[in-house]
């Protein structure tokens, strides 16, 4: 870890002085600061950055996107972008989806104002370390008023067969009473086994009274390491609704927080996981309300199959002045085998009066009276036991706003079912 690699990456990229001093800034920060705390998770000694920057070369497994619609859609490998879509209707209003160096030709304002709004790099030395190392990165601007019918997908994938760390960086800007759905993949693709790291960071930045349908599907592969971080900051009365299925193959840290900045704001976080083999995963999800009659759920579904490990952690925090303010939480993790590992632990840090909050969590296994009443109608066990489990988890994957996806990680779920 140099910083003339870091300057010398900026340099070939004609990055502006801003964002230079911003990555430097972070990387002299990195040395002061703490991990970030995910209870009850293990990760301390996990490779989660050995401290390189640079460009992955083309990649030979890029999908065929002939049959894509034509929806904005923004697709890249690695650190290269492959496909982008932006229908001329949107782009008359303004509308930009585009790689990180070439929203900085078209609204630097907008992006030097925005970066890092959502998630400081001085808050951990994860955030920081992704500020000064981060080799990618895509803008999604969606101005003033306008309305998007389709939904935007945004694809990003890790070669296997590149070393080159998936340090990714999605900005996303809403502009005041915008109102659209977002849909984000991120999965390895190709036959190589190069161990990776990935340390991805989303923020989404929804000014006053803007609507966002926000869905993800994670299907990195279990030679990745990952820290993955998304992060939404909300204006007045501005609404995000997370949809995040957590499907990867490899050890997984996680942050979904949702920052309830504006009066009468809202953010709903919808969470499945699956961890089977001997996969660890741990998945923060926060809501911290400072807005006045500002209003946070949580619903977490989790299932763990073979000596998988999930650790679902579900803070509500409500601060001191944030009157009216409503947080409730829900986590709940169904366990397939004995050798399983789960916690589920909800956390409430009430600072205010006049508040609403509360908190439900539990871990068990499948019901035996679902199975009795299922295979009583003529299923087999197998099957029996898949229909329960997608009861379980079907009150996020309806969320989800396209229905391929939704088969997909119905699809995704079978395949770890199978490998038992």
């Amino acid at each position: 870890m140099t910083k003339e690699t870091i300057i010398n990456f900026s340099q070939a990229h004609a990055e502006p002085a801003w964002l230079q001093d911003r990555r430097l800034a972070a990387f002299e920060k990195m040395a002061e600061l703490e991990l970030p705390t995910i209870e009850r998770v293990k990760f301390h000694r996990w490779n989660l950055g050995d401290g390189t920057i640079a460009d992955s070369e083309a990649s030979a497994n890029v999908p065929d996107f002939t049959a894509t619609g034509d929806n904005l859609k923004l697709v890249q490998v690695g650190t290269q972008t492959v496909f982008e879509q932006v229908p001329a209707d949107l782009l008359a209003k303004g509308v930009v989806f585009t790689d990180f160096y070439s929203a900085l030709e078209e609204i630097p304002e907008v992006i030097e104002k925005h970066f890092g709004s959502a998630r400081p790099f001085d808050e951990d030395k994860l955030a920081a370390y992704h500020t000064a190392y981060f080799n990618s990165a895509a803008v999604l601007y969606v101005p003033d008023n306008v309305e998007i019918d389709q939904p935007i997908e945004g694809l990003f994938y890790q070669d296997n067969s590149s070393a080159v760390p998936l340090n990714k960086h999605i900005l996303i800007i809403a502009g005041c009473h915008s109102k659209f759905s977002y849909l984000e993949r991120f999965e390895t693709i190709g036959q190589g086994q190069e161990k990776a790291t990935a340390n991805i960071g989303v923020e989404v930045v929804a000014l006053d009274g803007s609507q966002i349908k926000f869905a993800s599907i994670d299907r990195l592969g279990d030679n990745v390491t990952t820290y993955i971080s998304r992060r939404g900051r909300h204006g007045n009365d501005a609404t995000i609704d997370w949809a995040l299925g957590v499907m990867n193959e490899g050890n997984v840290i996680a942050d979904f927080d949702s920052d309830l900045i504006g009066n009468g704001s809202h953010a709903n976080l919808k969470v499945v996981a699956a961890s089977s083999g001997r996969q660890v995963q741990g998945i923060d999800t926060r809501v911290t309300n400072y807005g006045h009659n500002s209003v946070g759920h949580i619903l977490q579904h989790g299932v763990i199959l073979e000596r998988g490990t999930l650790t679902f952690n579900g803070i509500g925090h409500i601060i001191k002045g944030a009157k009216g303010a409503d947080a409730q939480q829900e986590s709940r993790v169904l366990m397939l085998s004995d050798q399983a590992r789960s916690d589920a632990n909800p956390i409430l840090l009430i600072d205010e009066n006049e508040v609403t909050a509360g908190h439900a969590a539990s871990i068990g296994q499948v019901d035996p009276e679902d199975m009795y009443y299922l295979m009583s109608r003529g299923l087999d066990k197998d099957t029996a036991e898949r229909l329960v489990i997608r009861g379980f988890l079907g009150s996020v994957i309806t969320e989800i706003p396209v229905k391929d996806v939704r088969d997909e990680m119905v699809a995704v779920l079978d395949s770890k079912l199978d490998k038992r």
